[in-house]
């Protein structure tokens, strides 16, 4: 008998299949706008030599004001404090150094965005640095300032060995653009994996009578939707680097928005689609969609990306 993840990886659609590598996203011939990027926030999992864990969220809001907040958080998260953090810090300064309490452990952040540059989006490519400590153990290492890094680690105490992981479990991406716009981001999908670079192109096309939602990696396009105005909901399943990637998206935001027949409570009141990608091994039973809260299981042993969408009126 065949093991679950054959099965779902002969159902998924391979990257490297030639049907789909013939077709390609061509820059030259696209006109649609492209989205803007306008804040990034990353989860990370952190667990110290003692065995305690943390989650650590930093979000990316404005280069121009060089401003990002950091927020840690005990993990598992209990039902009991789901829906508070421990500590949210806000900064704005270029370069600094932040102390605090939470939990009964000390959280220390240095920082120094001084000579930092960036792409297109808030979040910065290289000149920088970002430590967080906590115990006197990295929490958070960002930045290619080795020499300053070096120095900060240095605080780390030599008592006892610092035997710390640290695991990017989710990227969120917002952007600004609308439903015929073009989106693009780059990720890895599995540890030690390669970055690819991820396209998603929606738009309307005349002989099919309505919007096609088309994703490509790698320049090869992957899933095509159809009818996207009928199939605004769904989900394909992906075959790459050897592990099995649910993509979903939900745009019914995009075209029901303004529907006068909608509740005032609905949630397509934000106006935001939703694009979805996570890593699920074979063994998963469930699709990560149905899961209320990711971060309530013991184990986030997957890469996640989630980019929304918000719809701007031409």
């Amino acid at each position: 008998m065949k093991n679950m993840g054959i099965c779902f990886s002969e159902q998924a659609v391979k990257v490297s299949n030639s049907h789909y590598a013939n077709h390609a996203f061509s820059s030259s011939s696209n006109s649609n706008p492209t989205s803007i990027q306008h804040a990034v926030t990353c989860t990370h999992k952190v667990k110290l030599s003692n065995g305690k864990q943390f989650l650590i969220n930093l979000t990316w809001s404005n280069p121009l004001n060089h401003g990002f907040s950091i927020s840690v958080s005990d993990f598992p998260v209990s039902s009991s404090n789901k829906n508070s953090q421990n500590s949210v810090i806000i900064l704005h300064k270029a370069r600094g150094t932040k102390m605090l309490e939470s939990s009964g452990s000390r959280i220390e952040v240095y920082w120094d965005l001084c000579r930092a540059q960036y792409d297109s989006g808030p979040e910065p490519i290289n000149g920088f640095y970002i430590v967080v400590l906590v115990n006197s153990e990295p929490g958070l290492i960002l930045g290619d300032m080795e020499k300053e890094i070096s120095e900060i680690k240095k605080r780390v105490s030599d008592a006892r060995p610092s035997r710390y992981i640290i695991t990017l479990v989710s990227r969120t991406e917002y952007f600004s653009g609308s439903n015929c716009s073009v989106y693009s981001t780059r990720a890895k999908f599995r540890d030690g994996g390669v970055c690819h670079e991820i396209m998603i192109k929606c738009s309307y096309a005349e002989e099919l009578e309505g919007q096609v939602l088309c994703v490509y990696i790698d320049k090869k396009r992957v899933v095509q939707v159809k009818r996207l105005e009928w199939n605004f909901r769904g989900n394909q399943n992906i075959f790459l680097d050897g592990v099995l990637v649910d993509f979903m998206w939900d745009l019914h935001d995009w075209f029901f928005t303004n529907n006068p027949t909608e509740s005032s409570s609905s949630s397509s009141s934000s106006g935001n689609g939703v694009f979805l990608f996570r890593t699920r091994s074979g063994l998963d039973s469930r699709l990560w969609l149905e899961e209320k809260d990711c971060f309530q299981q013991e184990k986030l042993g997957f890469s996640l990306l989630l980019i929304c969408a918000c719809n701007n009126p031409d």
